[in-house]
């Protein structure tokens, strides 16, 4: 099968184009024929090197995936050859304490398909059956792998974790990332009202199309001060930043008094500097999140496929060009999901 892969930790010049060996079903799993992946901040940090984490090389990233069962395993019922899907890329055992209650984003072990196993970046990808999900025949391939990571993250976030409620105000930093436009349209389906902060006119306009009702140009404004103007100095309800350090201490600042600040990642830096007493004497609470369950997922694709949320694709590469749709990413000059395309069906 065509793959992209890499044998060592790096930039997006690591990245081979080649041929590796067709995986098999095995008990319980479904093989897919892959029409498309999806980039994601974690296929960077994966490709760069994870501290803490091995992941056996040669390794094939890519936590999206949408396609069509091309076999399937002993056991496998609910499935048949020919079915068009998308995959789930949370992995769980399905018996520690955690899955048992249903929370199998808190599993004891945990993981993500394209990190923790061979990812989607290739023709063929095996997973099992209960990461895969039946998508609707109207449904294009490139929308369907657009979808997982980004909106199973941010229902979670948002929804199960963050309690969002009707008539809060939210603001979304980084809000033109996947996940940020996954959260604008939650956030407007539940009925709260959306400031969007992005870095350039052409990310909020994006913003604005998806529902957004206040921006803010981080380059160009203070976005405390706006944020203030534009509530009578109240501030808002809920801040999600998965940005990190660069805008920690401003989100935290936003907040009014007792509000929530929802957090899945730390693109800019892990360890930003916090003033405790922002969060102690104005009872605020910082509630970490990620990725999310597969009813999580659920939830989100019931909205999807009822025209109700969409996934916002700004760009489309090849396979073979995997390495220039990094090199966008890591510039920061994504405006919606980026897509790798797997063959000429949409």
């Amino acid at each position: 099968m065509r793959a992209i892969y890499f044998e060592k930790h790096g930039g997006p010049e690591v990245l081979e184009f080649g041929v590796l060996d067709d995986p098999c079903a095995g008990r319980g799993e479904v093989l897919i024929e892959v029409k498309a992946t999806s980039l994601n901040h974690l296929d960077l940090f994966v490709r760069r090197g994870l501290p803490g984490i091995e992941i056996p090389l040669p390794h094939v990233p890519g936590c999206d995936a949408s396609g069509v069962v091309a076999d399937i395993g002993v056991g496998v019922t609910d499935f048949v050859v020919g079915d068009r899907v998308l995959v789930n890329p949370s992995l769980a055992c399905g018996w520690c304490e955690y899955c048992i209650r249903g929370d199998a984003s808190l599993c004891r072990s945990f993981g993500v398909i394209g990190e923790h196993r061979w990812g989607a970046c290739a023709e063929r990808l095996v997973v099992p059956q209960e990461n895969v999900i039946k998508i609707p025949d109207t449904m294009s391939y490139d929308d369907a792998a657009a979808v997982p990571m980004v909106f199973v993250t941010a229902w979670r976030m948002l929804i199960t974790r963050g309690e969002l409620r009707a008539s809060e105000d939210i603001l979304i930093m980084g809000a033109a990332a996947g996940v940020g436009m996954a959260c604008i349209q939650i956030a407007k389906i539940s009925g709260a009202r959306v400031f969007a902060a992005a870095g350039s006119a052409e990310k909020l306009e994006l913003c604005r199309r998806l529902g957004a009702d206040v921006l803010i140009d981080y380059r160009q404004e203070d976005v405390l001060q706006k944020i203030r103007r534009e509530t009578s100095g109240r501030g808002v309800d809920v801040c999600v930043d998965y940005v990190g350090k660069d805008t920690w201490i401003t989100s935290l600042r936003t907040l009014t008094k007792g509000g929530r600040l929802l957090t899945c990642g730390a693109t800019t830096g892990y360890d930003p500097q916090t003033d405790l007493r922002h969060i102690f004497y104005r009872q605020l609470k910082v509630i970490g999140s990620t990725t999310g369950t597969r009813n999580d997922l659920l939830a989100a694709l019931k909205l999807i496929f009822a025209g109700k949320m969409k996934p916002a694709i700004g760009q489309v590469f090849d396979l073979e060009r995997t390495a220039d749709a990094h090199r966008l990413m890591e510039a920061r000059k994504v405006v919606g999901k980026v897509v790798i395309r797997l063959g000429d069906e949409r």
